[in-house]
């Protein structure tokens, strides 16, 4: 095989050489794309988790008897699905919308439960890109369901 590198012409000082271009290559290509994986795979998870958790909050308080125990069972319900994606519950606001209201309006809004109400469920998640400080909460991700609850209620 020497003889063959010999006749070819190839410089036997390269030898190891492909293990330093590796290193180098690994270095300055695969850590930063992990990095963008990984930052978008946290983003992706907090969508995830707002619109899952909206949608749960709103059928949990849309089908309540009363206000009290649905706002109860809309935080719960909204709690779980966002614990199910992995993100901690003290980076999740659960508010409340009227009818043909976008989640910019949330929070001055207050259901009633009474038959034919139509409201938004707003849940908005603060995402935490990995290896970024904890003082950087401009990442939020915002779940908007819409309740439009029964006309023939019982009672």
């Amino acid at each position: 095989m020497t003889w063959l590198r010999r006749r070819l012409g190839m410089l036997t000082g390269e030898r190891g050489s492909a293990l330093v271009e590796f290193v180098f290559v690994a270095l300055v290509v695969f850590v930063p794309l992990v990095y963008v994986v990984a930052g978008f795979s946290a983003v992706q998870r907090g969508v995830f988790a707002s619109q899952a958790a909206a949608r749960e909050a709103g059928r949990a308080i849309g089908t309540a008897p009363d206000v009290a125990t649905g706002r109860e069972r809309a935080l719960r319900a909204a709690q779980l699905a966002v614990e199910d994606q992995s993100v901690e519950v003290t980076d999740m606001r659960l508010e409340y919308a009227p009818a043909g209201a976008d989640c910019a309006a949330a929070g001055s809004y207050s259901p009633t439960l009474t038959p034919g109400e139509e409201f938004s469920v707003c849940v908005t998640v603060t995402v935490r890109i990995p290896l970024l400080p904890e003082f950087i909460e401009s990442n939020t991700a915002t779940g908007q369901f819409v309740v439009e609850r029964d006309r023939y209620v019982d009672g």
